[in-house]
């Protein structure tokens, strides 16, 4: 797992414990919410997938998201 090299949207290495935000509205399955575009997520986790992390979002509990819909900040 240490060779994995986990990209946000732009092509910049996520790591544990990072804070990214999302670019695009996104509907959460299971709950009735939206991320909206420009929302912060601090700390995430990387789950071993190369496309996907792990983070706690306020009202919607611990969701995996894609990469592709998040940049570093």
């Amino acid at each position: 797992m240490e060779d994995l090299k986990v990209k946000d949207s732009n092509g910049v290495i996520l790591e544990n414990g990072d804070s990214v935000s999302v670019i695009k509205d996104l509907k959460v399955s299971g709950a009735k919410a939206t991320l909206k575009r420009g929302t912060t997520i601090k700390n995430i986790r990387l789950n071993g997938n190369e496309g996907e992390i792990e983070a706690r979002v306020e009202k919607c509990g611990t969701l995996v998201l894609k990469t592709c819909f998040l940049k570093k900040i």
